[in-house]
Parts: structure tokens; C-alpha cells; sequence
């Protein structure tokens, strides 16, 4: 009998093989009702278009898996920023609270199962995040809040071509709303909830000439922690943040037009709600803090020289007493056993300007200009114990700029778009590592008799340039047909230059989060005395082919290939040999695709099939306590996805689902390392299911008052969030539900909404970590227990 993996791996392969003869019964892309630029209705029967070729383009006749939301929809279905949309979103994980940094903002985001779990500057994320087609080069600000969108559109598979770098898992495009000429309007809102919630939000259009308007916005979250530190009684997983967008529209004339906008995020908040998830008693670093912290019986387990014979045995008892660490130090999902200072904080801010200019009725040209910073530090207390086995402090200043220019035609036959890129990032970064392991082992004997072990100050200096050119031709040989295909050269250069002290005992008071080159006496030094220089390029591509069955049915096939540059290792807390950091390489993905897409008016159901090969993988190894990537692995993964949407009178029917079948093919020894992956593990992020509906009605009161009551629920089967690790950070699957009811008046423009968040209760892990060789941890996060709210909104 098979089991469920050996029944999805047939069901996949089979339905390709059975797609790829008749292609007229497949399924393809995916999307909900929309509105505004980029996920709007056109006035043509009501279709939905999408910007996912960089070009206004009704979904049914784009042969790209993208699922696009309007503000509205995302409103009454309670997605308030990016994380929130894997709940809606088929092949989709996006967490905040990246494993390695402690920053809740710092976000990791798979697509298909591909992506980055690293959120260091020296890793690039696997998923490209743009916000009004400006890319967002760091995982902290990935996390976006909606306050003044428009719409979102989640392109599944790789988008090398006319996205480039880093968009091997897909991309995601966030538009705010743009001012409107003559128009004096606004809307706002405020929400009160548990865990004294307090949140507000308003928006203003401005007409400032008949050429001319702005539109501003800002709002605020508050709302107390819901995991508890038992030492201090610090909340962790608190929201504290604060936005402000601006935007300016200028129609120089019938056919130039300029946007400018700007936008601000700040988060001050108290750090990431991880707890205890479980210790490898056995581990080194464990023992040694038993035997420091006077654990009874405690020994360490193996022999070092010039240290007592007895230090021979493994032996940390598993009893009830502080002073021991073991899975007793396990304090409750919602309890936080740590000792250490920790915080998360970012400030985020960009400015971009784009210039469209109509050059004949063909011909347009297109210029978009962005500046970007990024300032952020995260502190956690990874052991969530009162000892001292692992803390980290990273913090970073990042400034970006990045150049594109489009030109594109369009003709009844014949469309295309022929564009320049370029981008430049530098990023300083400072990680502080306290630990009670250093890599000296006499050391160990200070350490016994209570010294604090070693802290690792790690001074990154790092820059990225990078340049592409790109070109996409679409041809209509017969009305009903359409033939595509592009290619993308790109070429990153980056550079690297560091510092590395290691302090014995760790003296080093605490530094300030974005410290001078000026590094402390105290300890060994290594220096990366000269810039590391390495390129990347690649030239990726794309093709498809389309046939329209009719107005209401499109099927397709598509090629695509995109790669990620890779870097230089920088984490270390022993010199590597030479002093010369370790580079990786960059990875890469084929997907082959084919789908169908169903648009019948009020009924809407689009699917697709893949296979995709993902090559070269950057896979995080050990040396030691040290996370390195290193180029290690292969995989292939299917998939089918689906989506469907409903509309009659006042009922609305939203869903969405995916299964997932990854296989790492290979995995190449790395001497010297432990890897954490072998190949009869799960990729991380990858569930083999995913699914979501949304089920509500409006029931009219009066001519202008109406009651909707909502229900919304998401299910994802077993999830990985490290490859490799133990059970503890596995979660086994899990369905959880949102509730709510509005009232609202249509001739007025308020609306009072009433609703309970996670209203079954449900206790599942949005994100976990270990390291259980060496250091011996593990740690985990809950999502937010089940919670209420009140909104009232008006628009005007």
C-alpha cells in the first residue's frame, strides 16, 4: 500500500505526464478579485490584470503562475502585512523572525520550497520582494505592512527574466495606491484588541493642480507580547511600529507622466517569542554548562588534555534542579527561560521616482529610480535557558540604489520589452557571539572554574554591484496564439572585507550596534586584511507558448530558468586557513510549467503543474558552532496548484491548495563539516500541502446597510523549518481559522468589523532552529494564541 508521499509523487507525475498530452485539460495561474494598478478589473468584461510581465496584461492571457489580491480583499480577509499572505497564498511560507538574527522583521520567505533561511547581507534571499517595482535587496524590511496598497501579486516559479537576481523561489509585488488628479479624499481607521492592541491608520489624496496630486499616509501598531520571560517578565513578540508613504503625481503632459513616493518604517520592539524547544544533553556545550552551573553528576563528555581523567563519561542527569541543562530547563510554549538582553529593532526608509513617457501610440519608455536604507539589530538568547550557550547580536546598516530603464512596445502582433539594470549595495554588519564553547579547548579549564567563556565580535564591511540587460518578445502568429521568450545576462560582482576577534573570557562590554573599524585588544585577531573580490554571472531565459480557446479559457507551457549569485562566508570564531573566507557559489533553478486559466465572469479557477530542478544548492553546514553555506545539494520538485474564486449576489467563495513533492537528489560531502541535510530529508518550508478558503455573505439590511459575516481557514501539513533537525521544531500540521463580522453603510462610507484571530485556538510553530551537535540547543515560536478585535473604518 503507498503511503501519502508515494501517492503524491504518482499523482504529480502523472498528472504532468497526462497534462503534457493535452494540454487543453490542464490548469495554470491563479487570482482573486482585484482593483487599482497591478490587480485591477479592466472595464472590458470585467478581467483582471496584472503587471507580471512588467505591463498591464489581463490574468487569463499571462502564462505566469501569479495569484493577485486587491486592498479590499486583503482587508476583509485580514491580512494586514506580507507574512500574512501565506495564508492565502498556494506554495507560499513567509515568516518573519529569521532563525539566525533575532529581528522580528527580518523576514524568510520560500516559494515551491525555494528561498534562503541565512539573513546575514552576505546571503541573498531566494524570493525578490518589490515594492512599487523597487527590489528590496535585505530580508529585514521584506516584511511589509498594508496600509496604503493597492494590490499584491505573488509570481510563483522562477522570475529570472524580466525580474533577474534572486528571484529563483518567485517574486512578490507590493503597489501602493497612487494619488488621483482632482480628487480630495481619504479613509482611516482604528482597531482596538487583546493584549491591549491599540492600531490606526489614515490616508489622504490631495489635488494640488489639475496636473498634480499627493497622496499621504501613516499608521501605528501596539499591542503587548505573548510569550513571557520568566526571569524579568519581559513580553517578547510585541508589536511596536510605525509608517509613514508619501507619494506625488505629476502629469507633465498627455503623455509623460512622474511618481514620486517615499515611504518610512520604524520598529522598536522587545525581540523575537521564541522558547525552549530542547537540549542535546550530551552535546559539549551543554555539559560544560552543567558542570560550570554545579549540575550534581554532571561530567563532561570527552577527554581533554591536561584536564581530570574523571571528564570522561557523558553524564548530565535528567533531573529537576536549575543548575542542570537539560529538557527540564522547558518552561511552557508561551514562557521564555533566557537571561540575556534581547531586543529587535529596524528602521527602513527608500524614496523612488518613476517616469513614464508615451513615445508613439507602440512605443513607451520607462525610468525607475530608488534609493534605500536599512538600519537594523536583533538580539536573542538562542539557548532560551538561564546559561550562557549561544546569544547573538547582529546588526547592520545597509544603503542601496538601483537604476532601470525600460523600453516597450505593443502592437496588435507583436509586444516586447527591451530594459538596463543596475544596483549597488553596500552593507556594514556587526554580529557579537557570547559563548560558552570557545575553540581553544584549555580554555575549558577557566570555564570550569567560572570564568564566562568567549564572545565573537565579527566586523563585516560588504557591497554587491550589479548589472543586467534584458529583453522579452511576445508574438501573436494567429489571434488565438502567443509565443514568448526572453533572456537576462546579469553579472554580480561583490566584495568583502572583515574583522574577527575572539575575546577569552568574554570582556568585551557591549557594542554599540554599528561599531568603527576600531576593534578592542583582549584576544586572537584575524583579519581580512584586503578586500575579497568574487563575480557571478548568468544568462537566464524564458519561453512560452499560449493558445486561447476562447475569451473565457487560455492554456499554456513555459520554460524558465533563473539563478541566485552567490558570496562569501562570514561567520566564524576560528580562523579558517590562510585567513581567507570561504566562498560559496551561486544556485540555480529550471522549472518547466504548464497550466490552464478559467475566467467565466463570476467564476473564476485557474491551476498549474510543475517540475522544477534545483541545482547547486547553498546548504547550511557546521564547522564546529559555526553556520556556513556551502554549494552541497540538488533537488527536484513537483508541484500542482490551484485556486478558484466565486460570486453571486451576495456570496463569495475564495480558495486555494498545493502539494508539494521534494526530493534532494544529492548531497556532497563538505570535509571538515556537518551537514544538516541528507537526502531522505524534507527541503525546509515545503509542506506537501497547503490550502486555504474564505467563505462569506452579505446580508442587506436597508438600501445601504448590510451585515457580512466572514470565516476564513488555512491548513499546511508537516512542516521543516531546519532540515535535519529534531522533532521538537517539526510542526506535524495544523488548520487554523479567522472569524469576523461587519456592518457597514455604502452611502456613508463606515464600517464597524468585529472578529477573532486563530478562533479555534489552535497551538502550532510558525518558526524553530537548533544546533544539536555542538551547542545542543534547539528553539521554537507559537503563533499568537487565539485573540480578538474591534475596527471601525470610514472612507470619504
Amino acid at each position: 500500500m503507498l503511503g501519502f508521499r508515494d501517492n503524491t509523487r504518482l499523482m504529480i507525475r502523472t498528472s504532468v505526464l497526462g497534462l503534457s498530452a493535452a494540454l487543453s485539460m490542464s490548469f495554470g495561474t491563479s487570482a482573486q478579485a482585484q482593483d487599482e494598478a497591478g490587480a485591477r478589473e479592466a472595464e472590458s468584461g470585467g478581467s483582471i490584470v496584472v503587471t507580471a510581465r512588467r505591463r498591464d496584461e489581463a490574468l487569463i492571457d499571462t502564462p505566469i503562475a501569479v495569484s493577485a489580491f486587491s486592498a479590499e480583499e486583503l482587508r476583509d480577509r485580514q491580512i494586514q502585512q506580507t507574512s500574512d499572505l501565506e495564508q492565502i497564498t498556494p506554495s507560499l511560507q513567509f515568516k518573519p523572525a529569521g532563525q539566525l538574527s533575532g529581528n522580528s522583521a527580518a523576514s524568510v520567505v520560500f516559494i515551491r520550497g525555494i528561498g534562503q533561511l541565512d539573513p546575514t547581507a552576505a546571503v541573498d534571499p531566494g524570493v525578490g520582494i518589490y515594492l512599487d517595482e523597487v527590489y528590496l535587496g535585505r530580508a529585514v524590511g521584506g516584511t511589509i505592512e498594508f496600509g496604503d496598497i493597492a494590490s499584491v501579486e505573488v509570481l510563483r516559479g522562477p522570475q529570472g527574466t524580466l525580474f533577474g537576481r534572486n528571484t529563483i523561489g518567485g517574486a512578490i509585488l507590493v503597489r501602493t495606491k497612487e494619488p488621483k488628479l482632482g480628487e480630495f479624499s481619504g479613509n482611516g481607521r482604528f482597531r482596538v484588541g487583546e493584549n491591549n492592541l491599540y492600531e490606526g491608520f489614515a490616508a489622504l489624496n490631495l489635488p494640488i493642480a489639475d496636473t498634480m496630486a499627493a497622496r499621504v499616509s501613516g499608521g501605528f501598531r501596539k499591542r503587548d507580547g505573548y510569550v513571557i520571560r520568566d526571569f524579568d517578565g519581559l513580553d517578547l513578540g510585541d508589536d511596536n511600529s510605525f509608517t509613514l508613504n508619501g507619494a506625488l503625481l505629476w502629469e507633465a503632459s498627455p503623455d509623460v507622466k512622474l511618481n514620486i513616493r517615499a515611504d518610512y518604517t520604524k520598529r522598536d520592539e522587545h525581540g523575537a517569542p521564541f522558547v525552549f524547544a530542547g537540549i542535546n544533553e550530551q552535546a559539549p556545550v551543554a555539559a560544560i554548562v552543567s558542570v560550570a552551573a554545579g549540575c550534581p553528576g554532571a561530567t563532561i563528555p570527552f577527554v581533554l588534555p591536561n584536564t581530570d581523567p574523571r571528564f570522561g563519561a557523558p553524564n548530565v542527569p535528567m533531573i529537576n534542579d536549575p543548575r542542570c541543562a537539560n529538557d527540564f530547563q522547558a518552561k511552557g510554549d508561551f514562557v521564555n527561560g533566557g537571561v540575556a538582553d534581547v531586543l529587535s529593532t529596524s528602521e527602513v526608509w527608500g524614496l523612488s521616482g518613476t517616469l513614464e513617457a508615451d513615445l508613439s501610440e507602440a512605443f513607451k519608455i520607462k525610468s525607475i529610480t530608488a534609493y534605500r536604507s536599512t538600519e537594523s539589530r536583533g538580539i536573542r538568547d538562542a539557548d532560551n535557558t538561564p546559561f550562557v550557550m549561544i546569544t547573538t547580536d547582529v546588526g547592520s546598516q545597509s544603503d542601496q540604489v538601483s537604476q532601470e530603464l525600460q523600453l516597450q512596445y505593443q502592437s496588435s502582433i507583436v509586444s516586447g520589452i527591451l530594459g538596463g539594470y543596475y544596483f549597488n549595495e553596500k552593507t556594514h554588519e556587526r554580529a557579537t557571539v557570547p559563548l560558552a564553547f570557545p575553540p581553544s579547548p584549555p580554555v575549558i579549564n577557566s570555564m570550569l572554574a567560572g570564568g564566562p567563556g568567549s564572545r565573537d565580535l565579527q566586523i563585516s564591511d560588504l557591497e554587491t554591484d550589479s548589472i543586467a540587460v534584458f529583453g522579452e518578445l511576445s508574438v501573436n502568429p494567429v489571434e488565438q496564439l502567443e509565443i514568448s521568450g526572453g533572456l537576462r545576462y546579469t553579472r554580480d560582482k561583490k566584495t568583502f572585507t572583515g574583522t574577527v576577534l575572539n575575546l577569552f573570557p568574554a570582556t568585551l562590554p557591549d557594542p554599540d550596534p554599528l561599531p568603527t573599524k576600531a576593534v578592542p585588544e583582549g584576544g586572537p585577531l584575524f583579519i581580512y586584511n584586503r578586500p575579497f573580490k568574487d563575480s557571478f554571472d548568468a544568462v537566464t531565459g524564458s519561453a512560452s507558448i499560449r493558445y486561447s480557446w476562447s475569451d473565457q479559457v487560455s492554456t499554456y507551457a513555459s520554460y524558465s530558468r533563473s539563478f541566485k549569485s552567490g558570496g562569501f562566508n562570514t561567520r566564524y570564531n576560528a580562523a579558517p586557513p590562510g585567513n581567507v573566507p570561504v566562498p560559496f557559489d551561486e544556485e540555480e533553478v529550471e522549472s518547466y510549467e504548464i497550466g490552464a486559466k478559467f475566467d467565466l465572469g463570476d467564476f473564476r479557477f485557474n491551476a498549474a503543474a510543475f517540475i522544477a530542478n534545483y541545482n547547486n544548492i547553498q546548504l547550511i553546514f557546521r564547522q564546529g558552532v559555526v553556520p556556513l553555506l556551502f554549494n552541497a545539494g540538488k533537488a527536484r520538485i513537483q508541484g500542482l496548484e490551484g485556486e478558484v474564486s466565486y460570486r453571486s449576489g451576495g456570496f463569495r467563495f475564495d480558495a486555494s491548495a498545493s502539494v508539494l513533492d521534494d526530493d534532494i537528489l544529492s548531497i556532497t560531502p563538505v570535509p571538515g563539516a556537518t551537514a544538516t541535510v541528507t537526502p531522505a530529508d524534507d527541503l525546509p518550508f515545503t509542506p506537501e500541502f497547503q490550502g486555504s478558503f474564505g467563505l462569506a455573505y452579505e446580508f442587506p439590511l436597508t438600501d445601504s446597510l448590510s451585515l457580512t459575516p466572514r470565516f476564513d481557514g488555512s491548513y499546511t501539513s508537516k512542516i521543516t523549518f531546519i532540515t535535519g533537525s529534531v522533532p521538537e521544531i517539526e510542526e506535524d500540521g495544523y488548520f487554523t481559522g479567522n472569524v469576523s463580522v461587519s456592518l457597514a453603510n455604502d452611502d456613508s462610507g463606515w464600517k464597524l468589523t468585529a472578529g477573532v484571530m486563530n478562533v479555534f485556538d489552535e497551538r502550532y510553530l510558525i518558526q524553530g532552529n537548533a544546533s544539536l551537535g555542538t551547542l545542543g540547543y534547539a528553539e521554537k515560536i507559537y503563533a499568537r494564541p487565539r485573540n480578538w478585535f474591534v475596527q471601525v473604518s470610514a472612507d470619504f
